[in-house]
């Protein structure tokens, strides 16, 4: 049995600051959501080769992390990365093509869901190795500081990268050169099939980093905007050359492990609970009841997007696969 979702917050919630910061949140989780629904139908129907790992139920922590990131700050992703793409600005045809084999992807269609790289929003990566996205992310502040160029990594990864070694090395050194990276484990209770309580040790995965003198915090990963809150003192301080920050965003991924897991492990009536917590549906109650925006407005935007995403799911299906030149193209000897 993973962790009651009334046990998922620590931090007070902030207010919004503006109708338009709360629309353009709202808007950003609803595209993700979107645009993950498109790809879970799409895999259903055998358009998309392998599987796919979605993150429906986690936006909140992919958007209120990259909603204060600057255009020229980095993140390194994983396995279950469309979202953190997305919010950090990734195109959305590009990313569907990718994901489906098309040559106008990422990466001409090449590498899928689990190899996206998009180094004009500072993307570095998703990945299939668990926990592959730390060192990169702290590689990529170590290079920053060193060039003084101020800009800030994040590291997002899930609750199974709690217990890989490489973790434990990388914020050693982060501690210790003062970085500027911030890492992010979305802990959804899970780590493939089996619950964290089964495989990870200790009462609180804040022990990782308080280990290491590094500022921790468990944050309500369904709330974007304590996600946001944290994630803003945790940016300012690695900005300031005050070194790197961990944060626990508890959150429930909708899905199972990838598309066509039937999640049988999952306690029924803990999966309600958690769905009473929805991100999306949080923000779009606290936008009406403090009058920021209307239901026609909120119901416009979801149409807008969902308008939005059919288009780059049509046009993804007319593009053309990768041609025999592209498997030579972008290669190194």
């Amino acid at each position: 049995m993973t962790s009651s979702p009334q046990m998922a917050t620590v931090s007070p919630v902030p207010s919004i600051a503006s109708a338009e910061e709360g629309l353009r949140l709202l808007r950003a989780m609803k595209l993700i959501r979107a645009f993950e629904e498109q790809v879970r139908n799409l895999s259903a129907a055998g358009v998309i080769p392998g599987l796919v790992h979605l993150c429906a139920g986690q936006e909140a922590v992919a958007v209120g992390v990259c909603s204060l990131l600057r255009a020229d700050d980095m993140i390194a992703s994983n396995h279950r990365g469309h979202g953190h793409c997305l919010a950090k600005g990734g195109d959305v045809g590009r990313l569907l093509a990718e994901i489906m084999g098309r040559r106008t992807g990422y990466g001409l269609g090449r590498g899928g869901s689990l190899h996206i790289f998009d180094a004009a929003n500072g993307n570095l990566g998703t990945t299939g190795i668990v926990g592959g996205g730390i060192p990169l992310a702290t590689g990529a502040a170590l290079s920053a500081k060193r060039q003084a160029r101020g800009q800030v990594t994040a590291a997002f990864f899930g609750d199974g990268a709690l217990n890989q070694g490489l973790l434990f090395e990388v914020m050693n050194m982060a501690a210790i050169w003062r970085l500027p990276v911030l890492f992010v484990c979305e802990n959804n209770g899970f780590g493939e099939f089996t619950a964290i309580e089964d495989v990870t040790a200790g009462a609180d995965p804040l022990a990782r980093g308080q280990a290491f003198g590094i500022p921790s915090e468990t944050v309500d990963g369904m709330d974007v905007l304590a996600v946001r809150m944290a994630a803003q003192t945790a940016i300012e301080r690695a900005r300031e050359g005050n070194g790197p920050s961990f944060l626990v965003c508890k959150t429930y991924r909708y899905g199972g492990h990838h598309a066509g897991d039937k999640q049988d492990y999952k306690d029924a009536e803990e999966a309600k609970a958690w769905r009473l917590k929805d991100p999306i549906e949080r923000l779009s109650r606290l936008l009406k009841e403090s009058g920021l925006a209307s239901e026609a407005a909120i119901a416009a935007l979801t149409q807008e997007i969902d308008r939005e995403v059919r288009a780059v799911v049509d046009l993804a299906k007319v593009t053309p696969l990768p041609a025999d030149d592209d498997f030579e193209a972008h290669l190194y000897a």
